[in-house]
């Protein structure tokens, strides 16, 4: 088989990347698709560094052996620890996520800017770096949500644990002149309308919000192009499901794939 029509490969800890892959069906319908979720062994983001290491090289060699164009990382957690390692590893374009700090602190108007995100994303050198090559970190103000991932994990986007978690996270810095978020984890962009909704009462306007995968999508879409990968079948393309959790983790992958939006 040629290799544009292979399959590319998404990866996340949990069920997070699939707001990654369901804007890329978006953008490129053609494409075929493998999806790995290791809801077994979720969350990531108080897990050691070296068990999280070891646990996306493990993911990386899933989806590998499936016979893959091109390997997403659609996990910032996974790309703070390991995506050196992956690309060393692998002859094959491997796409990573970074939060949204920049268009976040270059907006117009910018001031004082949230980041929502795991610990082990927050603590890591490579988003350390990220900060300071963007500049403007004064203005950045990290929030750790410990467990939040885990929240998510059990598939209720509206639930009054997380909107009350949300709330708790936020209310410190309600006097703080804020201009944007920055979700810097994917399993958060399924609650992004919960974020916007608290975000608004909490500082008492409206703010931005900022989410990587937009722009994680351009670039898969990008290096496509360059690498002359692109699906030119004129048929839709296939998206297959597979998790180290339970059947209740498939489930729910299929359920979050078959809704109208992230905001369902």
């Amino acid at each position: 088989m040629e290799s544009k029509y292979l399959p590319i490969g998404f990866m996340d800890s949990g069920i997070g990347g699939l707001s990654v892959l369901r804007e890329a069906v978006l953008e490129m319908p053609c494409e075929n698709y493998i999806f790995y979720g290791d809801n077994g062994n979720a969350p990531y983001g108080e897990k050691s560094e070296d068990e999280i290491f070891a646990l996306t090289l493990k993911c990386g060699e899933h989806l590998m052996n499936e016979g893959i164009k091109m390997l997403v990382i659609a996990c910032n957690t996974m790309t703070t620890i390991a995506v050196h390692a992956l690309r060393d590893r692998y002859n094959i374009p491997v796409i990573s996520i970074e939060p949204a700090i920049k268009p976040a602190l270059t907006a117009p108007e910018s001031r004082k800017v949230i980041v929502m995100a795991t610990p082990a994303t927050i603590s890591q050198n490579r988003y350390l770096s990220l900060k300071n090559r963007v500049g403007h970190s004064e203005r950045l103000i990290d929030i750790p949500c410990s467990g939040l991932a885990g929240l998510i994990e059990k598939g209720n986007f509206t639930s009054d644990e997380i909107a009350e978690y949300v709330e708790n996270k936020l209310v410190p810095f309600r006097n703080e002149d804020i201009s944007g978020l920055v979700i810097g984890c994917t399993h958060y962009s399924f609650i992004t309308p919960l974020i916007k909704k608290i975000s608004a009462r909490v500082f008492g306007h409206e703010i931005g919000i900022y989410d990587g995968l937009y722009g994680t999508v351009k670039q898969i879409n990008r290096v496509l192009q360059e690498r002359s990968l692109l699906n030119d079948s004129r048929e839709h393309g296939t998206i297959r499901l597979m998790s180290s959790g339970d059947d209740r983790s498939l489930d729910l992958m299929k359920k979050i794939l078959d809704s109208k939006s992230i905001s369902d």
